[in-house]
């Protein structure tokens, strides 16, 4: 046997090796496509285009679920800003001759200092009630030390 006749003959073995495999990989092919054409049939499996489709239609609803939520986020700081969020108190005695810091004052105000305080005195002859507005931490009306020490205390309560 010559050299020429054995490179031939691996030639030929190498060709029918290569038959083989093509062979395979179509067959191998034709079984995959049928099963994937299965699925799209069943729609287990949708079309790629419809995919991204879908998926660009879910992103737009969650940016806009996202931007909604950061409106109503500002606008509840906005609201919170006008609510009350410092509160002061204070008791104390007005009158000596009487037992107990029965007579008190408290101090609501919001972020800004803005609100009202509302006075207790109590008497021998009752109980007296009395409402001041705070703008900026102060009264247009004239404040008792105890009124100014609960303003005092409201705005320093929240850091």
């Amino acid at each position: 046997m010559s050299i020429q006749t054995v490179i031939f003959l691996l030639l030929g073995i190498v060709i029918l090796v290569l038959i083989i495999i093509n062979a395979f990989l179509l067959w191998y092919f034709y079984k995959t496509n049928k099963k994937i054409d299965a699925l799209l049939e069943k729609g287990k499996i949708k079309d790629f285009k419809d995919i991204i489709l879908n998926q660009k239609e879910k992103n737009s609803d969650l940016e806009e679920q996202i931007k909604n939520a950061f409106l109503k986020i500002k606008n509840l700081e906005d609201i919170s800003e006008k609510t009350i969020q410092k509160i002061g108190i204070v008791r104390f005695n007005p009158f000596n001759e009487m037992g107990g810091n029965q007579s008190f004052v408290v101090a609501l105000l919001d972020d800004r200092n803005n609100g009202f305080l509302i006075s207790s005195l109590f008497v021998k002859e009752g109980s007296r009630v009395y409402a001041k507005a705070i703008k900026n931490g102060k009264s247009d009306h004239t404040l008792l030390e105890e009124e100014t020490e609960a303003i005092s205390r409201a705005i320093s309560s929240k850091k």
